[in-house]
C-alpha cells in the first residue's frame, strides 16, 4: 500500500474537480450568449445543477459501500470531464438544461467519492490530513480562473477549449485511479450491513455542515455585492472581497491539519467558527473598503478548515457504511451552500444586506458551540 501515492492521487482528484467545475463557472457569460439564456433562466438552471448533484451524492454513497471509492470516482470523474463539453457546445436553453443535469449528477458522485477516499487515506495516515485535500479543490478553482481567462482572452472557440479540458481531464482521472487505495477486502465474519438509519450524531454532523457551508455560500455570492452596494466600492475593487476570502481559505487549508492534530477537531472548529463569526460581523460593521476586504479575509481564515472535520467524522461513524454516511453529511452541507445565497437574497427584501448577515453569523456561533460535542467520538478514536 503506497500511502504517499494515494494521498497525491486524492489531492489531484480534488484539484481536478475544482478545475473542471470551475471551467463551467468561468464560461457562464459566454454560454449564456451561445444559448440565448436569460439571467432568470440561469437561476433555474443552477437549481437543476444543484438538485442533480444532491441525487448523485446519495446514489454514490451506496455504491461506494459496495464497490469502493476508487471505482466510483474513476467513473464519475471521467464522466464529469467529458460532460463539461455539453454546456460549452449547447446552442439552446433546453440543451443546456439537460447537460447541466448530467454534469450535476457526475459532480455529486465525485464529491462524495473523493471525500470517502480522502477519509480512507487519512485513517491509514493516523493523523489529520483531510483539510489539505480541500485546499487543492480551491487551488483547482483558482487555476481555472487564470487558464479560462487566458483562453477567453485569446478568443479560443468555447467547444474547442472545453474539448481540450475534457481530454486532459480524462487522462488525469486515469492516473488518479491507478494511485488510489484499493477496496478493503470484506472479512468473512462480517454480516452485510443494510442502509443505516439516521442517528442523532449523523444529524448533528449534517446540521453543522449545513450552517457552515451556508455561511460559505454567502461569501461566494454576496461578498462583492456587499462591498459594491454597502461601501460604494467600484465593481473592480469589490471583486477583491471574494479574492481575499478565497486566498485565505486556500492558504489556511494547507496548514489547518497541523492545528487540528495539536488541539483536536472539536476545539479547532470551536475557535475557528467563532473567528469566522467575528470576520462576518466585521464585514457587516466595516466603515471603509479596506476594512471590509480585511474582514472577508478573516471570514475565510475562520471557515477554511471547519467543514472537512465533519466529513472525517462522518466516515468514522461506521467504516462499513462510510459512503452512505458521507453522502448524507455532504448532501446536508451542499444544501446549505445552495440555500445561503438564496436566504440572504430573500431577506434583503425586508432588511439591509448587513442585517441579513446575522443568519450566517448565528450559524457560525452555533457550530462553535456544538462542534466539540459533534466531533468528540473522532477525538476519542484518535487518542
Amino acid at each position: 500500500m503506497d500511502l504517499t501515492r494515494a494521498r497525491l492521487a486524492g489531492t489531484v482528484a480534488f484539484a481536478h474537480n475544482g478545475f473542471v467545475l470551475g471551467f463551467w463557472i468561468v464560461n457562464i457569460p459566454g454560454i449564456l450568449d451561445r444559448t440565448d439564456t436569460s439571467k432568470a433562466q440561469l437561476g433555474v438552471l443552477l437549481l437543476l445543477l444543484g438538485g442533480s448533484a444532491l441525487v448523485g451524492m446519495q446514489a454514490a454513497g451506496a455504491l461506494i459501500d459496495r464497490v469502493g471509492s476508487r471505482r466510483v470516482l474513476g467513473v464519475a470523474a471521467g464522466a464529469m470531464s467529458l460532460l463539461v463539453v455539453g454546456p460549452a457546445a449547447s446552442t439552446s436553453t433546453a440543451a443546456l438544461a439537460v447537460t447541466l443535469v448530467l454534469l450535476g449528477l457526475a459532480n455529486g458522485a465525485v464529491d462524495v467519492a473523493q471525500n470517502a477516499h480522502a477519509a480512507d487515506v487519512e485513517r491509514h495516515y493516523g493523523r489529520p490530513i483531510m483539510t489539505s485535500f480541500h485546499a487543492f479543490y480551491s487551488a483547482g478553482g483558482l487555476l481555472v480562473s487564470v487558464v479560462g481567462g487566458l483562453l477567453i482572452a485569446a478568443d479560443v472557440d468555447l467547444p474547442v477549449s472545453a474539448s481540450a479540458v475534457a481530454v486532459v481531464g480524462v487522462l488525469v482521472v486515469l492516473w488518479v485511479v491507478r494511485g488510489m487505495l484499493p477496496p478493503e477486502p470484506v472479512q468473512h465474519d462480517e454480516t452485510p450491513v443494510g442502509r443505516p438509519p439516521w442517528s442523532r450524531h449523523v444529524a448533528l454532523l449534517g446540521l453543522l455542515a449545513f450552517v457552515l457551508l451556508l455561511a460559505e455560500g454567502v461569501a461566494y455570492d454576496w461578498s462583492t455585492v456587499h462591498l459594491h452596494e454597502t461601501l460604494d466600492a467600484s465593481k473592480a475593487v469589490a471583486a477583491y472581497a471574494f479574492g481575499a476570502f478565497s486566498v485565505t481559505m486556500t492558504i489556511v487549508r494547507l496548514v489547518a491539519d497541523r492545528v487540528v492534530a495539536a488541539i483536536g477537531p472539536g476545539a479547532y472548529v470551536r475557535w475557528a467558527a467563532l473567528l469566522g463569526a467575528l470576520g462576518l460581523a466585521g464585514a457587516a460593521l466595516a466603515p471603509t473598503v479596506p476594512l471590509g476586504i480585511a474582514a472577508w479575509a478573516l471570514f475565510g481564515i475562520g471557515l477554511a478548515g471547519c467543514v472537512p472535520q465533519f466529513f472525517t467524522a462522518a466516515a468514522a461513524v461506521d467504516p462499513r457504511t462510510a459512503g452512505v454516511t458521507m453522502a448524507r453529511v455532504t448532501g446536508c452541507g451542499y444544501l446549505g451552500l445552495l440555500a445561503g445565497p438564496s436566504v440572504i437574497g430573500l431577506l434583503t427584501g425586508w432588511v439591509p444586506l448587513t442585517t441579513a448577515f446575522v443568519v450566517p453569523l448565528v450559524g457560525c456561533v452555533l457550530a462553535s458551540a456544538l462542534a466539540p460535542r459533534a466531533l468528540r467520538p473522532v477525538e476519542r478514536a484518535s487518542s
